[in-house]
């Protein structure tokens, strides 16, 4: 067998500029230093599990904002721009926030050759002229290109979507714009001509740019070169690759026997085995395939190559009952799956040994090429068919993880499917799980029906034979520990939390800041008397509040909710000064004063010698409770908070200015008063 791996698989300049770039800043990267790629980097999913494996993660444009506002000198953030591009608003974010916060950068890892289409999209970005893409309208790469023109604007998967859309007219009511022609880096060249030569057949003044990666071009010349010339052909890439499709579709159209694979142990032998006269073998790869896994695929072959002959032997085995076999599905239809198990049989499923829910749609959930995982029960040579059960392994298998995660006290998930005398059964897996009443959480006698249909976790306690019974509140007792533990280790005083209000008392309203009750003093509510906590908030109200004061051993928090924002004399302050004049509303009179109302919560006295220019026997003969009037501040105490007012003080500078005023001057004002009164 001779094997040949073509000279442009793996890699791409775009994509190696962006691994690179990452690897190297998680080589360098500070303590504390968080990185993030904005979706996926690469379309290869060994690829990215590896970043997992070192701190790497992925995040949204969605989250962005939140992690921008969490980053700091102690925890920078840098996000990694894959090389697919992003849309120009989303962009545009990222820059406004790593200008805003310094500890929040990113980097702009997108292909030089996606950024060309960018620009031809920004520059003829014109009522005048509609924008035409040939490529996957959900791709990435084709919503970022799209991003750039503020115009019509149509996408097309191929030159077929293309000419359907001219056979129903779309360009005769476009015909007075210019098109302007564009192509996903990674489209077929042979897309690319046909849709060429059908704009030009309807266009006379397209624009026309080639925007093919110039090594997609290379890499898919070079496979349709080598699978013209190959028994076998491998192509290796992500399932999200947009290149690696097209790819394997080059090398499909000349090389029937080609398969696409993610990783070398995809290669399965029976492949190799039908077409066992396979003696050239050509190995092509997406631009998202690391050179590692292309290696491992070119290691594999040549051990299968060494082995062959064992292989084929290994190929006729037989089946007995019992046996545990994976078969690839061939045919499915919703009563049954054929599968190749690899023996001169034919596997076959029937949907009762898939699974016991009747509304189930096999056609959904498989498809031609899946592998299946079966026990034989009965084998006929005659037939030349094997039946298989899927249930018997998975519930084996399922049955064998419920008594290891018993033995090693391990939480599993699952749904609760029933509720059954004294308790409920939840499905963990394939195996029914009994919960008791009393370890579901729910207090005693009460509604366990509210539990169906509920995800929960649980721990497996007890294992009686064939019966397993959990324990939801076991977890869930687990759970408020270690919360409360995190809780008090990062209590700390002027701390803000926003929590619920649980209860109230006369003296107080208990808040709960996540499985943790701190207390708020009616004092704490308001600057104001109240009489009660109820006068401000109310049970099931969320509010924030901030620590006053703890005691960790006695699991006491005294918590605080006014602040000085809302302090009716700083608000007083920082609208009025000495010398202001002020409407004021009387709200009680006393010998010596009345007490008038100057902002909510804030009262000012005025003396009884400055309610009028005369002397007056007490302030009810000139005002009453509830009269507004004019006043001028005259002194302001901000060691005691208390306020000075006049009346008499505005009559006085009233009088001054009227006896300042010329006669004539006066009597004019007179002349217009008698007008304004007629």
């Amino acid at each position: 067998m001779e094997i040949t791996v073509a000279k442009n698989a793996g890699f791409c300049f775009g994509v190696k500029r962006a691994t690179d770039s990452l690897e190297a800043a998680i080589k360098s990267k500070s303590e504390g230093e968080r990185i993030f790629t904005l979706g996926t980097l690469i379309h290869n999913d060994t690829y990215n599990a590896m970043l997992k494996d070192k701190g790497v993660r992925v995040t949204s444009i969605d989250e962005v904002r939140a992690l921008s506002e969490s980053a700091s000198s102690d925890a920078p953030v840098t996000i990694f721009i894959r090389a697919h591009g992003i849309p120009k608003q989303d962009e545009a974010l990222l820059s406004s926030l790593s200008e805003k916060n310094p500890c929040f950068r990113y980097f702009d890892c997108t292909c030089p050759f996606v950024k060309k289409i960018h620009n031809i999209a920004k520059q003829h970005s014109a009522e005048d002229n509609i924008l035409l893409v040939l490529g996957g309208s959900e791709h990435p790469e084709v919503v970022g290109i799209l991003s750039y023109f503020e115009h019509e604007k149509y996408v097309f998967a191929d030159s077929g979507e293309l000419e359907k859309a001219i056979e129903n007219g779309l360009f005769v009511k476009l015909n007075n714009k210019t098109p302007i022609l564009v192509a996903q880096t990674t489209q077929k060249l042979s897309e690319w001509r046909k849709a060429q030569k059908l704009l030009k057949k309807v266009y006379t003044n397209p624009l026309i740019f080639d925007t093919i990666c110039s090594v997609t071009d290379e890499r898919q010349k070079e496979a349709a070169s080598l699978s013209a010339e190959s028994d076998l052909m491998i192509v290796i890439g992500g399932r999200e690759s947009s290149n690696t499709a097209k790819l394997f579709a080059v090398c499909k159209e000349n090389c029937p026997h080609t398969l696409r694979i993610e990783r070398a142990d995809e290669l399965a032998v029976d492949n190799l085995i039908k077409t066992s006269a396979h003696t050239r073998v050509g190995i092509a790869a997406g631009a998202s395939t690391p050179s590692g896994v292309i290696q491992e695929v070119y290691n594999k072959m040549s051990e299968m190559n060494e082995n062959f002959e064992a292989m084929l032997a290994e190929s006729f085995k037989t089946l007995n009952t019992g046996d545990i076999v994976t078969g690839t599905v061939t045919y499915v239809t919703d009563a049954e799956i054929q599968l190749d198990v690899g023996a001169q049989v034919t596997g076959i499923i029937k949907a009762e040994q898939i699974t016991d829910d009747p509304s189930v749609k096999l056609t959904e959930l498989y498809k031609k090429g899946d592998q299946i995982e079966g026990r034989v029960g009965r084998v006929s040579d005659i037939e030349g068919i094997a039946e298989l059960s899927k249930k018997a392994v998975d519930s084996a298998r399922n049955w064998q993880k419920i008594v290891t995660a018993n033995e090693e006290g391990a939480v599993v998930t699952g749904k609760v499917v029933e509720v059954i005398k004294g308790g409920v059964n939840v499905l963990v897996g394939a195996t029914k799980v009994f919960v008791p009443a009393s370890q579901t959480g729910i207090a005693k006698d009460g509604d366990l029906s509210v539990l169906k249909g509920q995800e929960v976790s649980l721990k497996v306690i007890e294992i009686k034979g064939n019966r397993a019974i959990g324990s939801i509140r076991v977890v869930q007792r687990e759970l408020r520990r270690a919360n409360e533990a995190a809780f008090w280790e990062n209590i700390e005083e002027g701390k803000v939390y926003t929590g619920t209000v649980k209860s109230m008392t006369a003296y107080g309203a208990f808040v709960d800041l996540g499985g943790v009750d701190g207390m708020v003093h009616k004092t704490e509510l308001s600057w104001k008397p109240i009489a009660s906590p109820a006068a401000v908030v109310s049970v099931g109200d969320e509010i924030t509040v901030f620590v006053k004061s703890f005691d960790a051993e006695k699991k006491r928090i005294s918590l605080g909710y006014k602040t000085d924002d809302t302090n009716p004399w700083y608000l007083f302050t920082s609208k009025y000064a000495v010398g202001d004049v002020a409407s004021v509303k009387i709200v009680s009179l006393m010998p010596f004063g009345a007490f008038a109302e100057i902002a909510d919560g804030v009262d000012g006295l005025i003396h009884i010698s400055q309610i009028a220019q005369q002397k007056i026997g007490k302030p009810a003969d000139v005002l009453e409770v509830g009269q507004v009037v004019d006043v001028k501040i005259i002194a302001i105490d901000e060691e005691k908070q208390k306020i000075s007012l006049s009346i008499r003080a505005l009559l006085d500078e009233a009088q001054a200015a009227a006896e300042a005023m010329p006669e004539e001057a006066a009597e004019a004002q007179e002349a217009a008063e008698a007008t304004d009164a007629e």
